[in-house]
């Protein structure tokens, strides 16, 4: 797939492994809502930003029955040292296969200094607490985006009422 998942449709099961070498899926969050981010790789500027973000934010999306799971392909380690060297406070979930991000629709082909190379498109899903895709974000830009997807998850909530 080489777009996103249409909202309304049902989000696509997965298991993969944190940070801390714990089995995290899909399915054990139901009930709740879940920020499911994808980005290209630990420790560059425009990932970690938009980390440190997303954990400055986590108190106000938990008060929203939310949770924020970020996806890259880079190693379980590399994830705890990422975790370690910034203070994160999120879950970051290890996709080495790249399975899940084509799944998703987020492994695309990209451009950069005139070559096409394939990579991660830096996305992020919005799903509800039945599993349903509500929102989605594409070629995302790190600043200011945490809080457009904590406005949106508000926004989604007030209107589900």
């Amino acid at each position: 797939m080489d777009t996103l998942i249409p909202e309304g449709q049902e989000a696509p099961e997965f298991c993969l492994f944190d940070h801390n070498e714990k089995e995290q899926c899909l399915k054990d969050y139901r009930d709740k809502w879940i920020v499911l981010y994808f980005y290209p790789r630990d420790n560059t500027s425009g990932c970690t930003r938009e980390a440190q973000d997303f954990t400055a934010l986590k108190e106000e999306f938990e008060s929203e029955g939310a949770v924020i799971l970020g996806v890259s392909k880079d190693s379980v380690e590399s994830h705890r040292k990422f975790i370690e060297k910034k203070d994160l406070g999120i879950t970051l979930l290890s996709d080495e296969s790249i399975d899940i991000h084509q799944l998703y629709g987020v492994w695309r082909m990209k451009m950069n200094y005139g070559k096409e190379y394939m990579g991660t498109v830096r996305s992020t899903y919005l799903i509800d607490p039945e599993g349903k895709v509500t929102a989605t974000w594409d070629k995302v830009r790190t600043k200011g985006h945490a809080q457009k997807v904590l406005d949106s998850l508000k926004v989604l909530k007030a209107s589900k009422r």
